[in-house]
């Protein structure tokens, strides 16, 4: 019998390439957009950026919607909205238009991770909660290197209006599924065995305190964590690297290495798998080294590993002159950035506990301040430079920059005291 928790994994895995397939799916319809709507390159950045606003302002009030109504009501609700917004994509007539329809887009798809990180507080056992959340994360990167050549294909064959709506279609049976199935807690499931129901409720987080509930996380207890600042200063440079494979990859390798659309979609998926192989190794580096005693060494490693090779594959795809190398820099560079997922998430997981959802909502909110940046920067910069050198040297500062900022976080420290 396969044990629930598993199944779990495997509906977040979906829920995270669904995630990234819906958001990259514009970068491949990046031309006849544009075409249609006369949009320039400045302007599609802007575009990108409305998706990545959104995103990011509604990540910490999704967080605490998770929180307060749990994630089997805020994981349904919120892939229904942000597919119903993906289909509305094809209906845009005007920049305006477009713009309001991808922020509200990015608004919708704030609850996902949130609301996954409060499913696994509940559900999976601290010392699995490494390699899950490299899973979870490793799903997204899969699905986006499915969505580059399936999204550039479809484009081309039904047209960018009818692929959007097809999208919107799988994510509402992804939205159904989970309502029927999912239940917050899994003590309440009606298929878990007994013996699954006694593992999670024995190890998971909540077994370390004896109240659960006895606490409150106030406005002044996130502010005042020095864990909080460090893990949204960190973030922000993670998205910034990866930020750029989800916008401005495509249409910088077609562009620069004159591809068609379906070829530079599958050098484009190539990031984005080695991005997932980054997420999968980092999920067992954690739970290897925490089984073995060093709580903050099981987070700190992964990601300080992770934000290096990140700064030496940006450096490195400023000296590639052919496709090839190009490729794999920017590999490289994706494997280090996704490297930091799986620690980043665990560590909100372990200070924030069962206000997992605000904590992580919080830090991918500041995170996903730099995705927005990433959008404006790497077209701004290329047309104030001529170059896109200068994006890619900014993103190595800010990957070792992160690097050093890690040295400082402490997992064992939460944010609310719970009474023993």
């Amino acid at each position: 019998m396969i044990a629930q928790r598993h199944l779990l994994v495997a509906g977040m895995f979906l829920l995270a390439m669904l995630l990234y397939v819906d958001r990259i799916c514009i970068s491949t319809a990046k031309e006849p957009i544009a075409a249609r709507l006369n949009l320039s390159d400045q302007e599609f950045g802007w575009v990108l950026s409305a998706f990545a606003l959104g995103y990011a302002l509604f990540q910490a009030p999704m967080g605490f919607v998770a929180d307060r109504f749990g994630p089997r009501l805020t994981l349904s609700a919120v892939v229904t909205l942000w597919s119903g917004f993906t289909g509305l994509t094809s209906a845009v007539t005007s920049l305006p238009m477009l713009l309001v329809v991808r922020f509200l887009f990015g608004a919708g798809e704030a609850g996902a991770f949130p609301g996954a990180a409060r499913a696994s507080y509940s559900w999976i056992p601290m010392p699995e909660r490494g390699r899950v959340q490299g899973v979870i994360f490793a799903g997204g990167r899969i699905g986006g290197a499915f969505a580059l050549p399936a999204c550039a294909s479809l484009v081309e064959t039904l047209g960018w209006r009818e692929t959007f709506v097809v999208l919107m279609l799988v994510g509402l049976v992804w939205a159904a599924v989970w309502l029927v199935w999912f239940h917050d807690d899994p003590a309440q499931h009606p298929t878990i065995s007994a013996a699954e129901r006694e593992l999670i409720l024995s190890t998971r987080q909540q077994a370390a305190s004896k109240v659960e509930g006895s606490g409150k996380l106030t406005a002044n207890a996130m502010l005042g964590s020095a864990n909080m600042w460090l893990l949204m200063a960190q973030y922000f440079a993670s998205n910034f690297t990866f930020f750029f494979c989800l916008s401005w990859m495509f249409p910088h390798l077609k562009k620069t290495y004159s591809l068609d659309a379906v070829t530079a979609a599958w050098y484009s998926a190539v990031p984005f798998l080695a991005g997932a192989m980054g997420n999968v190794v980092a999920g067992a580096m954690i739970d290897r080294i925490y089984r073995g005693g060093r709580w903050t060494q099981s987070r700190l490693l992964p990601a300080v590993l992770g934000f290096v090779l990140a700064a030496g594959g940006m450096i490195a795809s400023n000296f590639a002159e052919a496709i090839g190398p190009a490729v794999i820099c920017l590999a490289i560079a994706v494997f280090g950035a996704d490297m930091t997922l799986a620690p980043s998430w665990a560590v909100c997981v372990d200070i924030g506990r069962r206000y997992a959802g605000t904590v992580s909502g919080t830090m991918n909110m500041a995170g996903n301040l730099g995705s927005f940046v990433t959008s404006l920067a790497f077209a701004y910069l290329l047309v104030w430079t001529g170059t896109h050198h200068r994006f890619f040297y900014v993103a190595a500062v800010l990957n070792l920059l992160a690097a050093v900022l890690w040295l400082l976080i402490r997992p064992q420290q939460p944010l609310v005291r719970e009474q023993a």
